[in-house]
């Protein structure tokens, strides 16, 4: 055993033979910061992911510059949210000089539908329900496997470990709401980012502005909500991380009702603070509604 030893280290010193190299890890470039920690989850030590909206940015609001052009180019991958979130990508690719295998994470959502302004438009928030994440993670693997085959069995591991615990999370979610009593299971936030979340847990979620923060709400719209608040008995309004909270204390303010904690709806918040994560986002989320709404 040490004489065969010995010779594999002679022939590779004499450059007989190379010595085995580790596979280069795969450029994978996520939209915005949610879906980036998702691609992480799944794809672990075999994928470097580089985020185009960081923790803390509102994507609606995202204003690509050229060294964005240059991460897609310079990428394997292209993850993205779809649904119309990121309403600047094409352009984006097209400048970046490439066609870049491109992935829609959200790919067979039962999307919902937002009325703004008269307009019957697509609301892309669907991660705020869990099970759509679940199918987020399942499109994300499928893609990874279809560019790094070798890495087959490492994705599914990843992924069956990751869905588990997105299964606890969407239990964990269910049990810590059924807790409230319905007639307390309203919330107002600033933009309607939550309206997936509303769906699949029975909150009702009330914004004065639209599915995007681009567009500043009217005086009309901030005023329906403060009656609605009024008339209900709305127990909480809630800050966003990404919104100005000057519009959700005035709301409290003028209707009476106490100002709950932060809420994330569209990125996380930086790595060592409390939502650094998708799954550890919802439990922030759960744990502020939680507080604000139990009598």
């Amino acid at each position: 055993m040490m004489i065969r030893f010995l010779l594999v280290i002679g022939l590779i010193s004499a450059g007989w033979l190379e010595p085995l190299q580790a596979a280069e890890p795969l450029r994978v470039v996520a939209s915005f910061s949610i879906l980036g920690d998702i691609v992480k989850q799944i794809g672990g030590e075999r994928v470097v992911v580089d985020t185009l909206v960081g923790p803390e940015e509102d994507a609606h609001i995202f204003d690509p510059a050229p060294k964005d052009a240059a991460r897609i180019s310079a990428a394997n991958l292209l993850i993205i949210n779809g649904l119309g979130f990121e309403g600047w990508i094409d352009r984006l690719i097209k400048a970046s000089g490439g066609s870049p295998h491109l992935v829609v994470a959200s790919e067979g959502v039962m999307s919902r539908r937002a009325i703004i302004d008269g307009s019957n438009i697509v609301d892309p928030h669907a991660w705020q329900d869990v099970s759509n994440v679940r199918l987020y993670a399942q499109n994300i693997e499928k893609a990874l496997i279809s560019i790094d085959p070798e890495g087959e069995n490492t994705y599914k591991s990843q992924l069956s470990r990751y869905d588990a615990d997105l299964g606890t999370l969407d239990r964990d979610i269910k049990a810590a709401l059924a807790a409230i009593p319905p007639d307390r299971r309203k919330i107002v936030t600033t933009h309607d980012a939550f309206g997936y979340f509303s769906r699949a847990y029975g909150v009702e979620m009330m914004a004065p502005q639209g599915v995007s923060t681009e567009s500043e709400p009217s005086a009309k719209d901030v005023a329906r909500i403060i009656r609605q608040v009024k008339a209900d008995h709305i127990p909480a309004v809630f800050l966003e991380n990404i919104s100005d909270p000057r519009l959700a204390q005035r709301i409290a303010s003028e209707a009476g009702a106490k100002m709950g904690g932060k809420l994330y709806s569209d990125a996380l918040s930086r790595e060592k603070e409390p939502a650094g994560t998708y799954i550890a986002m919802m439990k922030t989320n759960i744990r502020e509604m939680t507080k604000a709404l139990m009598p």
